[in-house]
């Protein structure tokens, strides 16, 4: 049975020392940046990459882990699928004390040229769901920060990865919200003109989660961003589950990137991280 979880407050649902009711972690708990898999056996693959690590929560889709990656501190937590369990899992996570955290995932490709198996970081997102518009007015712009897409080139570059860099449409729908047919095949007039009019607009790529966490990161001053595995191409209608491993090694190096830009700052005295050009 359940050990009863006692609160004074339901519109925060926090317990004792600070523990959050659905990721069931507490300040000091994940040390880090934290990588955001949807999928909970994604979090403890990604675990299992590390130097060491151990299970720190898991309940219901949130599995959460910390440890160390050459020797930086670093986190996992699996939000489950869309942007209703994102804002559940970065809200938790930003209370508790975390500040940067970077998408891990999979998606479906727009554009001719990219590869089953290739990565894609996102700069940006569309926000073609439904959590935001609590948030912000549509017009608002879902934007990655520019630390951790360097942070995700370079460790794209220096792991010798394809990848591409581009904006991803992020919807709350898997079938009709992203052009595919639901049960029986059923449509409505705007389910053909989705994918069409998104690669009109040179968007890279569709997924479910990007645009709510860029946002949120923006609103409550915290480091976001995104990679994903191409699993899906829509141009050519194929699929298959490529390029995890790459993915996440790419996360991985890329908080190590974010370590040294954050140094680099600190010696500095800079508020953003610039490349010094020598003199």
């Amino acid at each position: 049975m359940n050990e009863e979880k006692k609160t004074t407050d339901a519109d925060k649902s926090v317990f004792q020392e600070g523990k959050q009711y659905h990721i069931e972690c507490k300040p000091g708990d994940l040390k880090g940046p934290v990588l955001l898999p949807g999928d909970p056996e994604r979090a403890k693959r990604i675990a299992s990459t590390w130097d060491d690590f151990k299970e720190v929560a898991a309940h219901r889709q949130y599995y959460s882990y910390t440890g160390k990656f050459h020797d930086v501190p670093i986190s996992v937590t699996s939000t489950g699928i869309g942007t209703p369990a994102c804002e559940i899992a970065i809200t938790e996570l930003l209370n508790i004390g975390c500040d940067t955290f970077i998408r891990v995932g999979s998606t479906g490709a727009l554009q001719p040229g990219i590869e089953l198996g290739d990565l894609i970081i996102n700069t940006g997102a569309i926000k073609m769901e439904g959590s935001s518009k609590y948030y912000v007015p549509e017009s608002f712009p879902a934007i990655a920060n520019y630390e951790i897409v360097l942070a995700l080139i370079e460790a794209c570059e220096n792991l010798k990865y394809p990848y591409h860099l581009g904006i991803a449409a992020s919807s709350s729908s898997f079938y009709l919200g992203q052009g595919r047919p639901g049960f029986n095949n059923y449509k409505i007039s705007k389910t053909d003109v989705i994918v069409p009019d998104l690669q009109r607009m040179g968007v890279l790529n569709l997924e479910m989660e990007a645009s709510h966490i860029f946002t949120l990161g923006q609103l409550f001053g915290a480091r976001t961003g995104a990679i994903c595995a191409v699993y899906a191409n829509r141009v050519t209608n194929e699929f298959a589950t490529k390029g995890e491993k790459e993915a996440i090694e790419a996360a991985n190096y890329a908080v190590k990137i974010l370590s040294e830009m954050d140094r680099e700052k600190e010696v500095n005295n800079a508020k953003y991280w610039f490349r010094k050009i020598k003199s």
